[in-house]
């Protein structure tokens, strides 16, 4: 059986069962697995033959060549854009030709920028419509805002809010939002990030935040997030445009427009 180049032990991944599940199988008596947890395939197979489990890989990985026997892994799609395929087995199954080379891009960028690690998490949750996941790490920002605040701490720079992708569109949040259709994301981030008038934000969308823990700062010396453009000049009401459908209302009232300068 093959097994990782990296670190020579077999292609599996132990997944630890969850404290809630452990205690529950317990008291039911459950069986041996669900209390101790389980393995399950964790199988990266380049191009190359070369084998590695999926740290491991973004452990070691140098852009464009097999860490372990230096093969050029890069190759070109039809239309000429570059990709890095592979065959991935996990929990999921088996993905065969995926392309692996903007995961493994933002690793190495994040490599460089480990700070950026948070933002990058923003974004994804932006396009995926997770609100829970956003409130979440921006409150635990604020805590280390606190934190820091207190001289117990450091806290980030960065503007999780305003963040722009660096390795892709240099789209911000909203324009994730939009582009997915995540309105309620949308919502979110224009009562946290921008000037729109507070009266023209629905109730429960306040009562939610409200609830969460989070409300509007003073946006003084801020940049509206409406007025964010990504790397085609662009901004999140032209993107909107182009899409249409569930935005039309949006557009027609001037939410996603940016404020005069």
């Amino acid at each position: 059986m093959a097994k990782c180049v990296a670190c020579h032990k077999p292609l599996t991944l132990y997944i630890a069962p969850d404290e809630e599940d452990e205690d529950e199988d317990e008291t039911m008596g459950g069986s041996a697995s669900a209390i101790t947890g389980s393995y399950v395939d964790d199988d990266v197979q380049l191009q190359c033959g070369c084998h590695f489990h999926w740290q491991c890989l973004l452990d070691s990985y140098s852009m464009s060549e097999c860490p372990n026997c230096g093969r050029n892994l890069i190759t070109s799609t039809a239309s000429g854009e570059q990709q890095l395929l592979c065959n991935l087995k996990n929990e999921g199954g088996l993905q065969e030709r995926l392309d692996m080379l903007p995961i493994l891009t933002e690793e190495t960028y994040l490599k460089a920028y480990p700070e950026e690690r948070r933002c990058r998490a923003f974004l994804e949750f932006c396009g995926e419509g997770d609100v829970e996941a956003i409130v979440d790490l921006l409150n635990d920002d604020a805590g280390e805002e606190d934190e820091e605040s207190s001289g117990q701490g450091v806290g980030h720079s960065i503007d999780v809010l305003r963040y722009q992708d660096q390795i892709g569109s240099m789209g911000s949040g909203l324009h994730v939002a939009v582009q997915n259709q995540r309105m309620e994301v949308a919502w979110l981030l224009l009562l946290l990030a921008s000037t729109l008038k507070i009266d023209q934000i629905p109730a429960m969308v306040l009562q939610a935040a409200h609830n969460s823990g989070i409300q509007r700062e003073d946006q003084s010396g801020r940049v509206d997030i409406r007025l964010l453009k990504d790397s085609q000049g662009m901004t999140a009401e032209h993107r909107a445009a182009g899409i249409g459908g569930l935005w039309t209302e949006w557009l027609q009232s001037g939410r996603l427009k940016p404020p005069a300068s």
